[in-house]
């Protein structure tokens, strides 16, 4: 059965996302430790699906999100506007001057090449999105009078804090409520949840979340640690890009949480930090659905690929409410976001119509 979606004539937004946005700060070529400038980039796990929706694929879009209301905060909010999400949920939060009460996330990448992996640096204590709480939004006006066909968060932000936990779940009842499709990214982090914690919290948190939750997207790593899943034959040596391992743990999920209508995982082997084996599979209505394989993908920044596989894979859906639309425009999608910089998407909605149906690097004139 095709999901129930909203018609898109009837709501104010194709999707909502909920989560913080950070600063990048990216030294190119070079190393963080090294560096002397960097590149600024907005980011966020959880805003990046939201952005990819409306950048390439031409959808309305806002995020749900808090800055404390300095220069920084203002120039994420303008990297926002610069991609065409609107901002109308945002809270500011009062600057003490020194970031003592309320501060703006910060997060240094470096990319990696070769036999160097990525390294991410984040400097996000304190941050005003981590103290966001139940309570803080309008939901029925946001949901019900505003309206959305798609609701996206995860596992980054509900880590933050108990009360981004507790607003997590606050969010997803409500947007059922309302009918709209709920979707969930678990990337497990064990340094967000170690303070709140760890792993019995997480899985705690994240099984109730999952109550309310229509399509979940997370490799079976995900699943073992954020949901609790032990799944008998599993092999311990392929966790986390093994198809058959996959599906043993949707099959068990599926049973637990019947209320997923859909489920995803990118599947990723790393060759090199710049060469690595890409594709995705989706479960929908009782089936297994695999898009195209994507070997030894040359990859220039890996981060945000599995947010850009996320908004291609809800694409799919929103346009076209096809399984299989849906797991090839989201590998897509997420090939094409690692090779350029930045969290965020720098494709076009025809780049990854011409990946999906096989079409090759040759120049474009």
């Amino acid at each position: 059965m095709p999901l129930t979606i909203k018609p898109a004539s009837e709501v104010a937004y194709d999707c909502i996302s909920m989560g913080e946005v950070m600063l990048r700060l990216d030294p190119g070529e070079g190393r963080i430790h090294t560096a002397r400038q960097f590149a600024a980039w907005e980011g966020g796990g959880e805003y990046n699906v939201a952005r990819g929706l409306r950048r390439c694929f031409g959808l309305r879009a806002a995020a749900v999100t808090a800055f404390a209301d300095n220069p920084v905060g203002r120039l994420i909010e303008d990297f926002i506007l610069q991609g065409g999400v609107d901002t109308r949920f945002i809270q500011w939060k009062k600057y003490d001057g020194i970031g003592r009460d309320v501060r703006n996330g910060l997060n240094f990448t470096e990319r990696g090449f070769g036999i160097r992996g990525a390294v991410g640096c984040p400097d996000r204590a304190n941050t005003a999105a981590s103290q966001m709480k139940p309570g803080d939004f309008d939901w029925d006006e946001i949901f019900g009078n505003q309206g959305a066909r798609w609701f996206h968060t995860g596992g980054i932000f509900a880590a933050l804090s108990e009360s981004t936990a507790e607003l997590t779940i606050e969010a997803c009842k409500a947007a059922q409520k309302h009918g709209t499709i709920v979707s969930y990214d678990l990337n497990y982090r064990p340094s967000l949840w170690s303070s709140i914690g760890g792993l019995a919290k997480a899985q705690e948190v994240n099984r109730e979340i999952a109550k309310y939750v229509d399509v979940m997207i997370g490799n079976e790593e995900d699943f073992t640690a954020s949901l609790g899943f032990e799944v008998e034959g599993v092999d311990e040596n392929v966790r986390g890009i093994d198809v058959t391992n996959f599906k043993k743990m949707i099959e068990t999920a599926i049973k637990e949480f019947p209320n997923f209508k859909a489920t995803a995982t990118t599947l990723r082997e790393v060759h090199t930090a710049t060469v690595n084996d890409w594709g995705a599979i989706c479960w929908h209505d009782g089936q297994f659905h695999e898009s195209n394989a994507y070997p030894h993908l040359e990859i220039l920044d890996r981060v945000g690929g599995g947010d850009s596989f996320a908004s291609g894979f809800a694409y799919g859906f929103l346009k076209f409410n096809d399984p299989e639309k849906a797991v090839q425009y989201g590998a897509a999608h997420g090939a094409l976001a690692m090779t350029t910089p930045g969290d965020t998407t720098m494709a076009t909605l025809s780049e990854v119509e011409k990946v999906v149906s096989g079409g090759g690097a040759r120049v474009v004139r």
